[in-house]
Parts: structure tokens; C-alpha cells; sequence
């Protein structure tokens, strides 16, 4: 900018300046609106930038680089967006250290909880070799017995196991006698108990109703129609089972050999035996 330029340029601010102020010395009928107050303002401020330029380009004969009249308000608007940034960088901040704070302790949490696993699982392996051992001391020990009871067994014990039978019997465990009686039979059956045991054997299975098994164990009990106290009373437990089983005829003949093989068989069975008979309606 030329220094004539510069002189020109400052008459031509006097003037407006003198203008201006007479205009603004100038009474007016009516105060100014809002707006215009600010108008005015905003053209005082120009005036102002306009002098100063002038002013600087006449003393320092250097080229004026004028600024927007609005720089201000946008180095305003750019501090604001700065600010907000800044706000807003600080609230990232925090969340993030909120963040790693949680992940921390997620990662402590899944560190105990891989400790606690890991104990669990060796007391698991320990336990399930202690459970090994327990199972195989078991086992051994069941072989133990199975062995003895083998043994036992094979010695056996008829006069026992007949007792213990005949136990269950007069206990009225009728179920444990005859499971008792069956096995002594299986067993001992040819020896001098077998008979006998087939006759307890015949009255278990007649308390529960088995009449046809009654039947075939008071049979194999009075075969060869044996001299003992208890066959009397096994015939006629046979001529029972046979009327039961809707077989009078049987059952009669049952009650003709009792009185023929037994003729001194107790009272109570004879009276018994008429008894008998009424219900087969044997001839008389």
C-alpha cells in the first residue's frame, strides 16, 4: 500500500469519522431500536479496525493484512469447541480408567477362580483314588467271605440250618421259613431231616395258599409212609391241600390211609380229619 494510497484512505476515514459523529451529535426524535443500537456498534468497530490500519501501514510503510471484523466471535466459537473437546476428552478419560479398573479386577476374579478350580480338581482326583482304593479293598474282602461262605457250605450244618428253619417257623416269619426250608431241602434232602423239612415246608407254602406246591411237599414227606410224630398230621395237611385244590376223591383216600397207617394218630388230628371229610363228602 503506497503512502498516497495511505493519506487518501485517511481523509477519507476523517471524513466518515466526522460523519459519523455529527450524525451520532445529531438529536433524534426517537431513541433507537435494539438493532440499531447494535448496528451501530458494530460500525463504530469497523471504523476503529479501519484507523488502525491506517495508521499501522502509514508508519511502518508495510502491507496491511486486514482481519474479518468477525474474527472474535470465531476464535470464540473455536475456544468453545475446545473446550467441549477437552470436557469431553475428560469424561473418555474417566471411563476408560473405569473400564481398566473393571478389567482388572475381572482378571483377578478369573485368576481365583482358576486357583479354586484347579484345587477342586485335585481333591476330585484325590477322592476318586481314595474311592479306587475303597473299591478294591471291598472287593477284596467280598472275595474273602465268598470264600469262606464257600467253605462253610461246603462243610455244611443240617442240624443249623434246620433250627434256624424251624426258628422262622415258630417266630410266624413264614416267608424266611420257607425260603429257609426250600434251601434245606435242595441241600439235605436225601438225609434223615429231608422228610421232615418237606412237611414244615408243605405247611409254609399252605399259610401263603400255594395248595399245588403244599401238595407236592407233604407227599415227599409221607413217602413210605414213615412211624414220626408229624406224619399223621402231614396226611392230613395232604387231604387240606387236596380238597382245596377241588380233588375229593384224592382227598378221601388220603383220609382212608390215615386212619389205616395211623390208627393211633393224636385226638386233635383225628377230629380234624372227620372234619376233612365233611368237606370232600366222603362216604362213610
Amino acid at each position: 500500500m503506497t503512502r498516497h494510497t495511505l493519506l487518501a484512505a485517511a481523509s477519507v476515514l476523517t471524513i466518515t469519522l466526522g460523519a459519523a459523529t455529527a450524525w451520532s451529535q445529531t438529536p433524534m426524535p426517537d431513541p433507537l431500536d435494539d438493532r440499531s443500537v447494535k448496528r451501530l456498534e458494530r460500525m463504530e468497530k469497523v471504523v476503529r479496525e479501519l484507523r488502525s490500519i491506517v495508521f499501522q501501514g502509514r508508519d511502518s510503510g508495510k502491507p496491511v493484512v486486514v482481519m474479518p471484523a468477525e474474527t472474535d466471535s470465531q476464535i470464540q466459537a473455536l475456544t468453545d469447541r475446545v473446550a467441549d473437546l477437552e470436557e469431553t476428552l475428560t469424561r473418555l478419560n474417566g471411563a476408560n480408567e473405569s473400564l481398566t479398573y473393571e478389567l482388572q479386577q475381572a482378571r483377578k476374579a478369573l485368576a481365583a477362580s482358576d486357583a479354586a478350580n484347579r484345587s477342586l480338581g485335585d481333591r476330585l482326583a484325590a477322592l476318586e483314588g481314595r474311592a479306587t482304593q475303597i473299591e478294591a479293598a471291598v472287593a477284596s474282602q467280598q472275595a474273602v467271605a465268598s470264600e469262606e461262605d464257600s467253605a462253610q457250605e461246603a462243610a455244611g450244618d443240617p442240624d443249623g440250618d434246620f433250627a434256624k428253619a424251624r426258628k422262622f417257623m415258630l417266630d410266624g416269619d413264614y416267608d424266611s421259613a420257607e425260603a429257609a426250608f426250600q434251601a434245606f431241602v435242595k441241600r439235605y434232602g436225601d438225609t434223615e431231616k429231608g422228610p421232615e423239612a418237606r412237611y414244615w415246608l408243605g405247611k409254609t407254602l399252605s399259610v401263603r395258599g400255594a395248595n399245588a406246591d403244599a401238595a407236592g411237599a407233604f407227599i415227599g414227606a409221607i413217602r413210605g409212609w414213615p412211624k414220626t410224630a408229624w406224619a399223621p398230621d402231614a396226611t392230613l395237611e395232604l387231604a387240606r391241600s387236596l380238597v382245596a385244590l377241588k380233588k375229593p376223591a384224592d382227598a378221601c383216600q388220603t383220609l382212608d390211609e390215615l386212619a389205616r397207617r395211623y390208627p393211633k394218630a393224636p385226638a386233635t388230628v383225628m377230629t380234624r380229619a372227620q372234619a376233612v371229610r365233611g368237606q370232600a363228602k366222603c362216604a362213610a
